[in-house]
């Protein structure tokens, strides 16, 4: 019986996790970047961080957990949750929207250039979730028209709304490590070379699970879009 490679994906995240746990965290310290390459793409600082968390406001406030990229559909449930308060005449002033991007989702934070180099729609098999056909790029930031199936529900437009977006940074971590092994790299230097490759506006957190928490604990109600 074969395994689906999406199973296989999670053992292998899961036993280099471990791994690395049992290695010591303290390990994980060379693939931290410092103050200023941290500030270029986003930063896992506590500052900025807090920060982040301190931009949900409202008085309805929804937290989209998304550890696997389902070919962007969490992206679509967000753009619903935009517009249907928009519909009902809910002030925009009072509407947030959080999606954490975390696990096999986390190539759905990063520019083109890193799918190309580094294989993601083999590392993570991302498909369209329409065609469902082979995704070779990152087709959720700044789409041509027409591309995805709801208007608004890119990244980049789904951030002119309000929306905000952040990475794990144990998954970049984990997963770069990886990436790092087959290719025969440096992982600081894939990892150092993924975080410059966050697109615009995505903050990078200290894990998904920490940010899921915090999220709901800023008044967030939680809605698992993975």
């Amino acid at each position: 019986m074969s395994t689906p490679a999406n199973t296989i994906q999670r053992r292998d995240f899961l036993g280099t996790l471990v791994a690395t746990t049992a290695f010591g965290i303290a390990n994980l310290a060379p693939f931290r970047l410092d103050a200023g390459q941290d500030q270029a793409a986003g930063s896992s600082s506590s500052a900025e961080f807090e920060a982040w968390l301190g931009k949900i406001q409202g008085k309805h406030k929804q937290l989209f957990d998304v550890p696997q990229h389902r070919g962007g559909l969490p992206f679509a449930w967000a753009r619903v949750f935009m517009m249907t308060n928009e519909a009902v005449g809910t002030p925009e002033k009072d509407v947030s929207a959080v999606i954490v991007l975390r696990h096999e989702a986390i190539p759905l934070a990063m520019e083109s250039r890193l799918w190309k180099k580094y294989k993601f729609q083999k590392m993570f098999g991302v498909t369209d979730m329409m065609k469902k056909t082979p995704v070779n790029e990152n087709m959720w930031w700044q789409p041509k028209e027409g591309t995805l199936p709801l208007p608004g529900m890119s990244i980049d437009q789904l951030q002119k709304s309000g929306v905000l977006f952040g990475v794990c940074d144990m998954a970049l971590t984990v997963y770069s490590m990886g990436a790092a092994e087959a290719m025969k790299m440096k992982p600081e230097e894939v990892k150092k070379d993924w975080v410059s490759g966050i697109l615009p506006g995505i903050q990078i957190v200290p894990s998904g699970v920490l940010a899921v928490n915090r999220a709901q604990e800023h008044g967030c109600t939680y809605c698992f879009a993975g």
